[in-house]
């Protein structure tokens, strides 16, 4: 647990440590405000909810995320360092979700960061605040998602560019697969089963269910272990890498 700490805070500190975590944040506020008040139509709305807010989060993640992914661990192979890394006296498994820990830190920072958007619906309306909470957690949690594969994307290469393309492709695969859009593209002797299956594995419906205030365990289970399933990837990805 220790070493976790240890290598949550390194990272962590080296976001602040350069202008990255704050160009990272000014940008991710910027692009939420005009999305929520502009492209939202959050006034002419007419009504006291944060739902162009998080509608717009899977999009908005889908290229801002895989940014702060991509450096994970493409640039410590890139530079030579993981094998420094590596013979230290840590584990693997901490070394991994220690780098996790601090994006998913820096994310939720982020997000933190947008309450005067939260403050400005209340000052407007009278939201259910219980709501706009669950969809934080949702939204943080689906952030967490992203970063999972990105780690992954960015041990399997030593460029960062590939690693962040990658990354998008990956997440934009899982985002549209519980589009409405793509589902009703499905030929109708298709069963509905195997329509349903293919939606339960993709962001949005279980992210949707959330930010409605659905507090269903399955869809915060299907977020936790899809983290987990990407960062087991990312150490075998690693070990299978090591030396190379």
């Amino acid at each position: 647990m220790n070493n976790l700490l240890i290598i949550f805070h390194r990272e962590l500190r080296s976001y602040f440590a350069t202008p990255l975590a704050y160009i990272f944040i000014v940008i991710f506020l910027i692009t939420n405000g005009v999305f929520t008040f502009d492209l939202g139509g959050f006034y002419l709305r007419g009504q006291a909810d944060l739902l162009p807010f998080f509608s717009f989060h899977p999009w908005l993640y889908l290229f801002m995320v895989p940014a702060i992914a991509m450096t994970l661990w493409a640039d410590e192979r890139k530079t030579g360092t993981i094998e420094l890394l590596l013979t230290l006296p840590i584990k693997l498994s901490e070394a991994v979700f220690g780098k996790f820990l601090a994006a998913w830190a820096l994310m939720g920072l982020a997000l933190m960061l947008t309450f005067p958007i939260w403050i400005t619906v209340n000052y407007l309306g009278d939201p259910d605040n219980g709501i706009i909470f669950a969809a934080y957690v949702g939204s943080w949690f689906m952030a967490g998602g992203f970063l999972a594969i990105g780690s992954c994307m960015s041990a399997c290469t030593k460029n960062s560019v590939i690693a962040f393309i990658l990354t998008v492709s990956i997440c934009f695969t899982f985002v549209i697969m519980g589009s409405p859009i793509l589902l009703n593209t499905f030929p109708e002797w298709i069963p509905q089963f195997v329509v349903d299956a293919f939606s339960a594995l993709g962001f949005l419906p279980h992210f949707d269910s959330i930010s409605r205030g659905v507090l269903d365990i399955r869809d915060f289970l299907y977020f936790t272990i899809f983290i987990a399933a990407w960062l087991l990837a990312t150490a075998v990805v690693i070990e299978i890498k090591k030396g190379n």
